[in-house]
């Protein structure tokens, strides 16, 4: 495989699996749709970021532990199931609390004392906490990168294709949602999305905890 060929390869597939639907373009809609645009963009920003992080560790071969040790990818994977069920019963709570006082729901969800970074943190966590992801990444970088290339920064530039498509694809949503925000905001409509991408989070929550061992 030629240099050409692995980036035109990569870029293709990788565009294909950031366009599929999953926890990560759920997450970035219901923040546009709920919390506005740049919030959304932020934890986009914070998914991406965590890619990057997984790009460098596959290639300096960190991510491989948690393809030899089980307990590292048990305990990654137990702390990532908790943290997305933390999130899921936060949204839930909100979606309770949104048939009462405006001041109690954005006690439940917003953090004053952080602003727009909680949610930087809470997409890169999301992203960090998913032991899957390093797998992916692990397999999925050494198809691309030929022979001939220094492997560290080759792979850095994968990811970072990645996470630019992945940027792209977030962009496109939260402007997509901005056509529709005044809808989108009314409290019944946020109720329900709540509702949903709480189930979803602890679904995928409860999914990690009691996958079967590897």
């Amino acid at each position: 495989m030629t240099v050409g060929q692995g980036l035109l390869s990569l870029t293709l597939t990788a565009g294909l699996l950031t366009i599929t639907p999953g926890l990560d373009t759920a997450l970035v809609l219901r923040t546009a749709a709920v919390e506005g645009r740049k919030q959304a963009m932020l934890a986009g920003m914070g998914i991406c970021a965590g890619c990057l992080f997984w790009g460098a560790a596959a290639s300096l071969g960190m991510s491989a532990l948690l393809a030899v040790s089980g307990f590292a990818y048990k305990a990654l994977r137990i702390v990532g199931a908790i943290y997305l069920g933390y999130l899921g019963i936060k949204l839930l709570i909100r979606a309770v609390a949104s048939t009462s006082a405006n001041g109690v729901v954005e006690l439940v969800w917003k953090d004053k004392r952080t602003g727009g970074s909680l949610w930087l943190k809470r997409g890169l966590l999301t992203n960090l906490l998913n032991p899957k992801v390093g797998m992916f990444y692990l397999s999925f970088l050494p198809q691309f990168i030929p022979t001939s290339v220094q492997v560290w920064s080759f792979s850095m530039l994968l990811a970072s294709i990645h996470a630019t498509e992945g940027l792209i694809w977030f962009l496109l949503l939260t402007n997509a949602t901005e056509l529709i925000s005044s809808w989108l905001r009314q409290r019944r409509v946020v109720m329900a999305l709540d509702s949903v991408m709480g189930a979803i989070l602890i679904a995928f929550g409860l999914k990690l905890a009691f996958e079967k061992a590897r």
